[in-house]
Protein backbone atom coordinates (compact mmCIF):
# COMPACT_ATOMS: atom_id res chain seq x y z
CA UNK A 1 0.00 0.00 0.00
CA UNK A 2 1.48 3.33 -1.08
CA UNK A 3 1.70 5.74 1.89
CA UNK A 4 1.53 9.39 0.82
CA UNK A 5 2.44 10.92 4.18
CA UNK A 6 2.31 10.38 7.93
CA UNK A 7 1.02 12.59 10.75
CA UNK A 8 2.27 11.10 13.97
CA UNK A 9 0.99 7.55 14.09
CA UNK A 10 -1.58 8.19 11.36
CA UNK A 11 -0.80 7.08 7.82
CA UNK A 12 -2.48 8.57 4.76
CA UNK A 13 -2.36 6.21 1.80
CA UNK A 14 -3.49 6.33 -1.81
CA UNK A 15 -6.50 4.19 -0.83
CA UNK A 16 -7.50 6.78 1.79
CA UNK A 17 -7.27 9.52 -0.84
CA UNK A 18 -9.47 7.54 -3.24
CA UNK A 19 -11.95 6.89 -0.42
CA UNK A 20 -12.21 10.61 0.39
CA UNK A 21 -12.60 11.57 -3.27
CA UNK A 22 -15.39 9.04 -3.84
CA UNK A 23 -17.31 10.10 -0.73
CA UNK A 24 -16.86 13.77 -1.66
CA UNK A 25 -18.20 13.18 -5.17
CA UNK A 26 -21.23 11.35 -3.75
CA UNK A 27 -22.04 14.16 -1.32
CA UNK A 28 -21.57 16.83 -3.99
CA UNK A 29 -23.85 14.94 -6.39
CA UNK A 30 -26.52 14.55 -3.71
CA UNK A 31 -26.23 18.21 -2.74
CA UNK A 32 -26.68 19.34 -6.35
CA UNK A 33 -29.72 17.12 -6.78
CA UNK A 34 -31.32 18.23 -3.51
CA UNK A 35 -30.14 21.85 -3.20
CA UNK A 36 -33.56 23.31 -4.01
CA UNK A 37 -35.37 21.09 -1.50
CA UNK A 38 -35.78 20.97 2.27
CA UNK A 39 -33.89 17.66 2.30
CA UNK A 40 -30.57 19.43 1.69
CA UNK A 41 -30.69 20.90 5.20
CA UNK A 42 -31.01 17.43 6.70
CA UNK A 43 -28.19 16.21 4.46
CA UNK A 44 -25.87 19.00 5.64
CA UNK A 45 -26.80 18.27 9.26
CA UNK A 46 -25.98 14.62 8.74
CA UNK A 47 -22.64 15.55 7.18
CA UNK A 48 -21.82 17.79 10.15
CA UNK A 49 -22.62 14.97 12.58
CA UNK A 50 -20.31 12.62 10.66
CA UNK A 51 -17.44 15.13 10.78
CA UNK A 52 -17.89 15.72 14.53
CA UNK A 53 -18.16 11.96 15.11
CA UNK A 54 -14.83 11.35 13.36
CA UNK A 55 -13.23 14.14 15.39
CA UNK A 56 -14.48 12.80 18.73
CA UNK A 57 -13.36 9.28 17.84
CA UNK A 58 -9.85 10.50 17.00
CA UNK A 59 -9.75 12.30 20.38
CA UNK A 60 -10.96 9.11 22.10
CA UNK A 61 -14.09 10.75 23.55
CA UNK A 62 -15.92 7.43 23.82
CA UNK A 63 -19.14 8.52 25.51
CA UNK A 64 -19.62 11.58 23.31
CA UNK A 65 -18.78 9.55 20.21
CA UNK A 66 -21.32 6.85 21.18
CA UNK A 67 -24.05 9.51 21.52
CA UNK A 68 -23.17 11.02 18.14
CA UNK A 69 -23.16 7.63 16.39
CA UNK A 70 -26.57 6.84 17.88
CA UNK A 71 -27.99 10.19 16.72
CA UNK A 72 -26.45 9.71 13.27
CA UNK A 73 -28.13 6.31 12.87
CA UNK A 74 -31.53 7.75 13.83
CA UNK A 75 -30.97 10.80 11.61
CA UNK A 76 -30.13 8.62 8.62
CA UNK A 77 -33.29 6.52 9.05
CA UNK A 78 -35.40 9.67 9.42
CA UNK A 79 -33.82 11.12 6.29
CA UNK A 80 -34.74 8.02 4.26
CA UNK A 81 -38.32 7.93 5.56
CA UNK A 82 -39.12 11.65 5.34
CA UNK A 83 -37.49 12.37 2.01
CA UNK A 84 -38.39 9.42 -0.20
CA UNK A 85 -39.38 11.65 -3.18
CA UNK A 86 -36.04 13.47 -3.07
CA UNK A 87 -34.10 10.20 -2.80
CA UNK A 88 -36.10 8.85 -5.74
CA UNK A 89 -35.11 11.97 -7.66
CA UNK A 90 -31.42 11.30 -7.00
CA UNK A 91 -31.76 7.70 -8.12
CA UNK A 92 -33.51 8.83 -11.31
CA UNK A 93 -30.62 11.16 -12.09
CA UNK A 94 -28.14 8.30 -11.58
CA UNK A 95 -30.08 5.87 -13.79
CA UNK A 96 -30.23 8.43 -16.59
CA UNK A 97 -26.48 8.81 -16.89
CA UNK A 98 -24.75 7.47 -20.01
CA UNK A 99 -22.49 5.20 -17.97
CA UNK A 100 -25.47 3.49 -16.34
CA UNK A 101 -27.19 3.12 -19.72
CA UNK A 102 -24.24 1.14 -21.10
CA UNK A 103 -25.24 -1.76 -18.85
CA UNK A 104 -29.04 -1.73 -19.21
CA UNK A 105 -29.63 -0.31 -22.66
CA UNK A 106 -31.91 -2.47 -24.79
CA UNK A 107 -33.09 -1.72 -28.29
CA UNK A 108 -36.83 -1.29 -28.84
CA UNK A 109 -36.61 -0.05 -32.42
CA UNK A 110 -39.30 -2.41 -33.72
CA UNK A 111 -41.62 -1.50 -30.87
CA UNK A 112 -41.27 2.22 -31.58
CA UNK A 113 -42.13 1.67 -35.24
CA UNK A 114 -45.28 -0.28 -34.34
CA UNK A 115 -46.37 2.32 -31.78
CA UNK A 116 -45.80 5.23 -34.17
CA UNK A 117 -47.80 3.58 -36.94
CA UNK A 118 -50.67 2.95 -34.52
CA UNK A 119 -50.39 6.48 -33.12
CA UNK A 120 -50.84 7.98 -36.60
CA UNK A 121 -54.12 6.15 -37.11
CA UNK A 122 -55.36 6.83 -33.58
CA UNK A 123 -54.55 10.53 -33.97
CA UNK A 124 -56.38 10.78 -37.30
CA UNK A 125 -59.45 9.09 -35.76
CA UNK A 126 -59.27 11.29 -32.62
CA UNK A 127 -59.08 8.12 -30.53
CA UNK A 128 -57.56 8.69 -27.10
CA UNK A 129 -54.50 6.65 -26.14
CA UNK A 130 -52.02 6.43 -23.29
CA UNK A 131 -48.82 4.40 -23.75
CA UNK A 132 -46.18 3.94 -21.03
CA UNK A 133 -42.66 2.87 -22.04
CA UNK A 134 -40.82 1.45 -19.03
CA UNK A 135 -37.10 2.04 -18.67
CA UNK A 136 -34.95 1.14 -15.67
CA UNK A 137 -37.46 1.46 -12.86
CA UNK A 138 -40.01 -1.12 -11.80
CA UNK A 139 -43.63 -0.08 -12.41
CA UNK A 140 -45.16 -3.28 -10.99
CA UNK A 141 -47.67 -1.34 -8.88
CA UNK A 142 -48.99 0.31 -12.03
CA UNK A 143 -49.08 -2.97 -13.94
CA UNK A 144 -51.02 -4.64 -11.12
CA UNK A 145 -53.87 -2.15 -11.57
CA UNK A 146 -54.48 -3.33 -15.13
CA UNK A 147 -55.21 -6.48 -17.12
CA UNK A 148 -52.08 -8.57 -17.82
CA UNK A 149 -51.53 -9.35 -21.51
CA UNK A 150 -47.85 -10.27 -22.10
CA UNK A 151 -48.30 -9.85 -25.86
CA UNK A 152 -45.90 -8.69 -28.54
CA UNK A 153 -46.47 -5.05 -29.44
CA UNK A 154 -48.16 -4.54 -32.80
CA UNK A 155 -50.05 -1.77 -34.56
CA UNK A 156 -53.20 -3.89 -34.77
CA UNK A 157 -53.13 -4.77 -31.08
CA UNK A 158 -52.78 -1.15 -29.97
CA UNK A 159 -55.56 0.07 -32.24
CA UNK A 160 -57.82 -2.72 -30.98
CA UNK A 161 -57.11 -1.92 -27.33
CA UNK A 162 -57.82 1.80 -27.66
CA UNK A 163 -60.95 1.31 -29.73
CA UNK A 164 -63.69 3.09 -27.72
CA UNK A 165 -65.80 -0.09 -27.89
CA UNK A 166 -63.03 -2.21 -26.38
CA UNK A 167 -63.33 -3.05 -22.66
CA UNK A 168 -59.61 -2.29 -22.33
CA UNK A 169 -59.59 1.21 -23.86
CA UNK A 170 -59.74 3.07 -20.53
CA UNK A 171 -56.42 3.64 -18.84
CA UNK A 172 -52.90 3.05 -20.12
CA UNK A 173 -50.94 0.24 -21.72
CA UNK A 174 -47.49 -0.57 -20.34
CA UNK A 175 -44.75 -1.59 -22.77
CA UNK A 176 -41.44 -3.16 -21.84
CA UNK A 177 -39.08 -3.62 -24.81
CA UNK A 178 -41.20 -5.56 -27.34
CA UNK A 179 -43.81 -6.81 -24.90
CA UNK A 180 -47.11 -5.16 -24.03
CA UNK A 181 -47.24 -6.12 -20.36
CA UNK A 182 -50.71 -4.91 -19.41
CA UNK A 183 -53.63 -2.76 -20.51
CA UNK A 184 -56.25 -0.69 -18.72
CA UNK A 185 -53.68 0.37 -16.13
CA UNK A 186 -54.51 3.18 -13.72
CA UNK A 187 -51.81 5.86 -13.47
CA UNK A 188 -51.32 8.33 -10.61
CA UNK A 189 -52.63 11.80 -11.49
CA UNK A 190 -50.29 14.78 -11.35
CA UNK A 191 -51.25 17.73 -9.18
CA UNK A 192 -50.59 19.94 -12.22
CA UNK A 193 -53.95 20.85 -13.75
CA UNK A 194 -52.90 23.51 -16.28
CA UNK A 195 -50.31 23.69 -19.01
CA UNK A 196 -49.51 26.92 -20.84
CA UNK A 197 -52.75 28.46 -19.66
CA UNK A 198 -55.10 25.63 -20.60
CA UNK A 199 -56.61 22.88 -18.51
CA UNK A 200 -55.14 19.39 -18.73
CA UNK A 201 -57.36 16.37 -19.27
CA UNK A 202 -57.16 13.19 -17.25
CA UNK A 203 -54.90 11.43 -19.76
CA UNK A 204 -52.32 14.22 -19.74
CA UNK A 205 -52.38 14.50 -15.95
CA UNK A 206 -51.93 10.72 -15.70
CA UNK A 207 -48.97 10.88 -18.10
CA UNK A 208 -47.38 13.63 -16.01
CA UNK A 209 -48.11 11.75 -12.78
CA UNK A 210 -46.29 8.56 -13.73
CA UNK A 211 -43.41 10.54 -15.28
CA UNK A 212 -42.95 12.42 -11.99
CA UNK A 213 -42.61 9.17 -10.04
CA UNK A 214 -40.62 6.99 -12.46
CA UNK A 215 -38.22 7.33 -15.39
CA UNK A 216 -40.84 6.06 -17.86
CA UNK A 217 -41.63 7.79 -21.15
CA UNK A 218 -45.32 8.31 -21.87
CA UNK A 219 -47.07 8.94 -25.17
CA UNK A 220 -50.53 10.54 -25.17
CA UNK A 221 -53.07 10.92 -27.97
CA UNK A 222 -55.80 13.45 -27.23
CA UNK A 223 -59.34 12.28 -27.87
CA UNK A 224 -60.59 15.87 -28.33
CA UNK A 225 -57.92 17.25 -30.68
CA UNK A 226 -55.97 14.23 -31.90
CA UNK A 227 -52.78 15.95 -30.74
CA UNK A 228 -49.80 13.82 -29.77
CA UNK A 229 -47.93 14.59 -26.54
CA UNK A 230 -44.92 13.13 -24.76
CA UNK A 231 -44.15 13.16 -21.04
CA UNK A 232 -40.86 12.50 -19.28
CA UNK A 233 -39.25 13.59 -16.03
CA UNK A 234 -42.37 15.48 -15.01
CA UNK A 235 -42.35 17.55 -18.20
CA UNK A 236 -45.01 17.53 -20.90
CA UNK A 237 -44.46 18.27 -24.60
CA UNK A 238 -47.83 18.97 -26.20
CA UNK A 239 -48.56 18.95 -29.92
CA UNK A 240 -45.59 16.93 -31.16
CA UNK A 241 -45.65 16.93 -35.01
CA UNK A 242 -46.01 13.40 -36.34
CA UNK A 243 -42.95 13.81 -38.56
CA UNK A 244 -40.83 14.50 -35.46
CA UNK A 245 -42.40 11.86 -33.24
CA UNK A 246 -40.00 9.02 -34.07
CA UNK A 247 -36.93 11.17 -33.49
CA UNK A 248 -38.19 12.61 -30.19
CA UNK A 249 -39.42 9.27 -28.86
CA UNK A 250 -36.18 7.54 -29.87
CA UNK A 251 -34.10 10.18 -28.11
CA UNK A 252 -36.16 9.85 -24.95
CA UNK A 253 -35.66 6.10 -24.95
CA UNK A 254 -31.94 6.43 -25.66
CA UNK A 255 -32.23 5.01 -29.15
CA UNK A 256 -30.91 8.02 -31.02
CA UNK A 257 -29.47 5.93 -33.83
CA UNK A 258 -32.44 3.66 -34.19
CA UNK A 259 -32.32 3.47 -37.98
CA UNK A 260 -28.70 2.33 -37.99
CA UNK A 261 -29.37 -0.25 -35.30
CA UNK A 262 -32.36 -1.65 -37.17
CA UNK A 263 -30.32 -1.91 -40.35
CA UNK A 264 -27.67 -3.97 -38.58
Amino acid sequence: MLVLFRIGFLEFSLVDLADIVIVSILFIAMYRALRNTVAVQILLGLLLLLVVSVATESMNLKAFNWILRTITDVWLIAFIILFQPEIRRVLLIVTRTRLFRLFIRQSIADTIDEVITATKELSERHTGALVVFTRTQNVKMTIDTGIPLQAKVSEELLISIFNPKSPLHDGAVVIENQILIAARCVLPLSTTTKYEGRNLGTRHRAALGISEQTDAVILVVSEETGQISLAQEGKLTVGVPFMQLKEKLSQMLNEQQISAAAAV
